[in-house]
């Protein structure tokens, strides 16, 4: 919506008001929140006025607050029962996500670069898609890889998204003892 036709939606006069608020001459005034929230109920009003909390009112519009640990998931993703989360961010589009961390590996090349960082959901050994991402946590190792199918049965094929410089892990699925399905990527371009 353009200035004044939503100064007029929300029911004022005229879009003056809203415009010395876009230059930052004015703060919003309890009473423009007001019709703002009256038109938009969905909208919070305690953000509206200060910027601050959560854009959306309704919990279920807002989605679950995801705790993100500052740390790469694969030297810390074993101490996160010890860490205390860094901040929570929201992500209403995100459904049963655990937690998040920054992955710092080269390994997947291109598909993750380092920095990114990536949303987690514990799953069962047993519940592993072939083709999809996940953290894998063995005795030996804990990596971040695109499983496959191994050429035995009871087997994995570790898979890097940067075949030419990283070889594939082949691990029995009996070793697996905890698995992290990747269910989002927070990649930020720079």
């Amino acid at each position: 919506m353009i200035t004044n036709y939503f100064a007029r939606y929300i029911g004022l006069p005229r879009g003056e008001n809203l415009y010395q608020i876009k230059r930052g001459n004015n703060g919003i005034s309890r009473d423009v929140a007001d019709k703002i929230v009256s038109k938009f109920p969905q909208i919070d009003k305690l953000w509206v006025l200060t910027g601050e909390g959560q854009m959306f009112a309704a919990p279920e519009l807002r989605g679950a607050t995801i705790p993100y640990y500052n740390a790469d998931v694969e030297q810390a993703v074993l101490l996160r029962d010890r860490l205390a989360a860094d901040t929570g961010f929201v992500l209403p589009q995100v459904v049963e996500c655990d937690f998040a961390m920054r992955y710092e590996g080269r390994a997947m090349g291109a598909a993750l670069p380092a920095g990114a960082i990536v949303l987690l959901r514990a799953v069962e050994r047993e519940a592993i898609i072939p083709g999809a991402e996940y953290v894998i946590i063995s005795r030996k190792i804990v990596t971040l890889r695109i499983v496959r199918t191994g050429a035995q049965a009871g087997e994995f094929r570790l898979v890097a998204g940067d075949k030419e410089n990283f070889d594939d892990i082949v691990l029995k699925a009996k070793d697996i003892e905890a698995v992290y399905k990747v269910v989002g990527k927070l990649i930020i371009n720079q």
